[in-house]
């Protein structure tokens, strides 16, 4: 049963950067992992996604050029590079995954879920 497990979250100014990750407890590299986030008192939103065959990753417009979504399969682990921080990036960041599954936007096609990091950037 694969477990996810994020980290990296924290405080940080508007402009700076902060790398998120999410650990599998088992080997990752069959799965597609996706981020998505949550602020207060808002929906679910996708963030990014990247494949387990390869391929360019895909994000929600609002990151674009400020976020990478990157996978180190040796290290069963899937990061969340983030610059150029926005106080509306805040939100809690989960990580996703479904087996040998598609990119996807929607929630409902990733199978499991981690439990979040809090990202919070002040202005």
């Amino acid at each position: 049963q694969l477990q996810l497990v994020e980290s990296g979250g924290g405080l940080v100014q508007a402009g700076g950067s902060l790398r998120v990750s999410c650990a599998a407890s088992i080997p990752i590299w069959r799965y597609t992992v996706g981020w998505f986030r949550q602020a207060p008192g808002k929906e679910r939103e996708f963030v990014a996604t990247i494949s387990w065959s390869g391929g360019n990753p895909d994000y929600v417009d609002s990151v674009k050029g400020r976020f990478t979504i990157s996978r180190d399969n040796a290290k069963n682990t899937v990061y969340l590079q983030m610059n150029s921080l926005k106080p509306e990036d805040t939100a809690v960041y989960y990580c996703a995954a479904a087996v040998y599954g598609r990119m996807s936007m929607l929630g409902s096609e990733y199978e499991y879920w981690g439990q979040g990091t809090q990202v919070t950037v002040s202005s």
